[in-house]
């Protein structure tokens, strides 16, 4: 065997990987970034009938369940948005209020789109998109009463 054949198949130690607490600290500080973020379009969502409230709520659950336990508490007991939270998971269900709110937004949008003269294009994926969405909403069941 040559010294050159010796050189290629020799394996090179491991390359020192990044301190485990600096990688959990830049996904934590990540995952807070995107769950206030969420939040704050969720409130936005709650003052302007257009913008939806549900998916920002339940993204900043997500985003806080992987970075803060005192945030994602905070957003579970939340007067406002932890039914929400806890009719989607528990029952993978959205209260006939939210489904309501949710449809006539959409409809609205297209609503404007129309009324602003939006192009045949953008009215036809718009209308794709949103009776999709719709139909996703209609087809959730609703929570037990409690």
């Amino acid at each position: 065997m040559s010294g050159d054949t010796k050189n290629r198949t020799a394996r090179r130690p491991p390359a020192a990987p990044a301190p485990l607490e600096k990688r959990h600290l830049a996904s934590r500080l990540l995952w807070v970034t995107i769950g206030l973020a969420a939040i704050l379009a969720a409130l936005l969502g709650v003052l302007l009938p257009l913008l939806p409230t549900t998916p920002f709520v339940l993204v900043a659950a997500f985003a806080f369940a992987r970075s803060s336990s005192r945030l994602h508490r905070w957003l579970h007991n939340h007067a406002l948005f932890g039914r929400l939270i806890e009719n989607w998971s528990r029952y993978g269900a959205i209260s006939l209020p939210a489904k309501t709110a949710g449809i006539v937004s959409m409809a609205a949008v297209f609503g404007l789109s129309l009324a602003f003269g939006a192009s045949t294009v953008v009215l036809v994926v718009q209308a794709l998109v949103l009776s999709l969405s719709a139909a996703f909403i209609v087809t959730r069941p609703l929570p037990p009463r409690q």
